[in-house]
């Protein structure tokens, strides 16, 4: 069904519509547009141009039509639609009829488009954050685990100074960090919402646009209408985050692919991340490494095309902007697969310590140290310099290290030199000099891998009321998104003992409260994380948290009304009926926006059970 067809007197022919039709690959905005029509339709109830029952069977059949889109997605590609809006209309035509028609009012596909683009944009990036976040964790996890072995370090791919493994490790977290901090400041200034722009000339109706994008999870509306439509900056921003990414992906994987080699043999990737030859059985070759290397152009190209195609764009929304998706809906799993898969190779690498020790002493590695020594008894570094390099060639005259020629050497190019030379050539005292902040030193890198950690934990605690401005926003933010239910700050005030929340470098970050009803049941809620924070498994610390503190209280169970099954179960919760929980229904479920159409589901976890039942030791401290 074309959303255009009363302007044409034929049809488009078929070569055409193949030519000109989306929904091939905008089927994958399939959930974000029924999201973002359920908040339009919330935003024409409120200027009257729908009834409430009209916005209860709208949204009823919406939720509906969303859980189909997630039980089969492909089955949307294959429907014929021209795009993924005329699809979801066409299927709400076939659930609720003409009534299905009044939804797009006030609304254009170039404002929905632009809406459901970012929304998909986002809910990405903050996949992807988690992954790199992973991937940190797992360098530093290696770092902690080498501390100590030595590395030769390369300039021009030659010999040039030994470094600890660990802080090649370490430099991988700095280029991470970077990344990380792109993607978050990408996201940010992508998370303002174009809905209600119209075609270009914003919506004729009195549609409160703060409202719609807050109910969205945005930051805000967007404030020009004309820039609405038209700005993909967050595309080329999330494409251009990537590629630099990339380029930090595939410098890691050359290393790691010089290092694996026979020629190094520095490291031995593991079994799960490597494959064979057809013809020579004695091959291991690193074919993951060598696919994030050459998935990286991949990557590279959609940056450029997306740029190619945005650059002499005129406003408002053109067609050309039909090809704002293929290239993302493709670079984007091809970065996190990528992430993924180097977290994988770090994971698995086993270090040849005594490898890496004998070529970080061979090459004259060592050089510099003898130039610092010579600078340290009057001799200008220059000279110094010149002296070393004599000596260099002295040694490799006689197939010798710096440290096996005699001290008659030594004192033939310069009689400066004393027997305390030997001890400053020695490996490790080359490492232990480099003691200014961000050298290879033991101590320095080991300052880099706490300050790393830190970063990493998470503090789970009793909340205070210094917490009560932070808990108000995040539940704010989740009942504004319709995930919790509202709650006034003089109330949490009041309750404050019930909450406990999540801290990460001093700032809170997550919240839950445990809610205590007369006859020994309780219920964790106001469950919520800041959805900036990249910091996984607070949710999981907070569930922890009070159900230890209910095991305290000698509660005899936990409850909880979820739309996310699937994460309390990893906790332990099991299913019950709603049935079984009168007090919760009787108190709070009136107020809730979703009563009519409640996609929520019980769960409860025992503390008092029968003999028979255990309950995991974690949970009774």
């Amino acid at each position: 069904m074309a959303l255009w067809g009363g302007r044409f007197s034929t049809g488009p022919d078929e070569a055409f519509k193949q030519f000109n039709d989306s929904l091939p690959f905008d089927y994958q905005l399939a959930e974000q547009d029924i999201i973002g029509s359920v908040a339009w339709a919330g935003a024409l109830e409120q200027v009257n141009v729908l009834s409430s029952d009209e916005h209860k069977e709208l949204v009823a059949a919406l939720y509906e039509l969303l859980e189909e889109v997630k039980a089969d997605p492909l089955a949307v590609a294959k429907s014929g639609a021209e795009d993924i809006h005329s699809h979801v209309e066409a299927a709400l035509i076939e659930k609720v009829g003409d009534l299905a028609k009044k939804l797009h009012t006030g609304r254009s596909r170039n404002d929905q488009v632009a809406t459901d683009f970012r929304l998909w944009c986002r809910d990405t990036a903050e996949h992807i954050l988690k992954a790199i976040e992973q991937l940190k964790g797992e360098f530093v996890s290696l770092a902690e685990r080498e501390l100590g072995t030595i590395l030769p370090g390369y300039t021009h791919l030659q010999r040039a100074q030994p470094v600890l493994f660990s802080h090649w490790c370490m430099a991988y977290v700095e280029m991470l960090e970077r990344d990380e901090s792109r993607l978050q400041d990408a996201k940010a200034r992508m998370n303002f919402c174009p809905l209600g722009s119209g075609a270009l000339a914003g919506t004729a109706y009195p549609i409160d646009r703060q409202a719609l994008a807050q109910g969205l999870g945005f930051t805000g509306a967007t404030k020009n209408s004309l820039d609405g439509v038209s700005d993909r900056d967050f595309v080329v921003e999330l494409l251009s985050c990537a590629s630099i990414s990339m380029i930090h992906l595939s410098r890691m994987s050359e290393d790691l692919i010089f290092y694996n080699s026979g020629e190094a043999g520095f490291i031995e990737l593991a079994d799960n991340v490597t494959s064979g030859s057809s013809l020579m059985p004695q091959k291991k070759n690193p074919d993951a490494l060598e696919l994030i290397r050459g998935k990286t152009g991949r990557v590279f190209g959609a940056f450029s095309a997306m740029m190619m195609t945005l650059k002499a764009l005129p406003l408002a929304y053109n067609k050309d902007m039909q090809e704002d998706k293929e290239g993302i809906f493709d670079a984007m799993p091809t970065w996190l697969a990528c992430i993924h898969m180097a977290q994988a190779c770090i994971k698995g690498v086993k270090v040849r310590g005594d490898r890496t020790l004998a070529a970080a002493k061979g090459g004259h590695a060592n050089a510099t140290e003898l130039a610092d020594y010579l600078v340290a008894r009057g001799v200008p570094f220059r000279e110094g310099h010149h002296i070393v390099g004599v000596l260099v060639q002295l040694a490799i005259s006689e197939n010798k290290t710096l440290e096996e020629l005699s001290l008659e050497q030594y004192k033939s190019v310069n009689d400066v030199f004393e027997d305390d030379v030997y001890p400053v050539l020695e490996i490790d005292a080359c490492i232990k000099a480099r003691q200014a902040l961000g050298g290879t030193s033991i101590e320095q890198v080991t300052g880099a891998i706490k300050e790393a950690k830190k970063k990493q934990q998470i503090t789970v605690r009793d909340a205070n009321l210094d917490d009560v401005e932070s808990i108000a926003k995040l539940i704010q933010h989740w009942a504004t998104v319709g995930e919790n239910l509202p709650r006034a700050k003089s109330d949490m005030v009041h309750s404050i003992n019930e909450f406990a929340v999540t801290e990460i470098n001093g700032k809170v970050s997550g919240c839950a409260s445990l809610y205590i009803y007369d006859t020994g049941l309780a219920e964790i809620r106001s469950l919520g994380i800041d959805p900036q924070s990249v910091v996984t498994g607070q949710g999981r610390q907070l569930v922890e948290h009070l159900l230890i503190k209910a095991k305290k209280l000698a509660l005899n169970r936990v409850i909880v009304l979820t739309r996310v099954p699937d994460f309390f179960e990893k906790q332990r919760f099991t299913f019950c009926t709603k049935d079984s929980l009168p007090e919760k229904v009787m108190k709070d479920c009136e107020l809730c926006l979703r009563k009519e159409n409640c996609d929520e589901v019980a769960m409860e976890f025992i503390l008092k059970p029968s003999k028979s039942v255990e309950i995991p030791c974690k949970y009774v401290a």
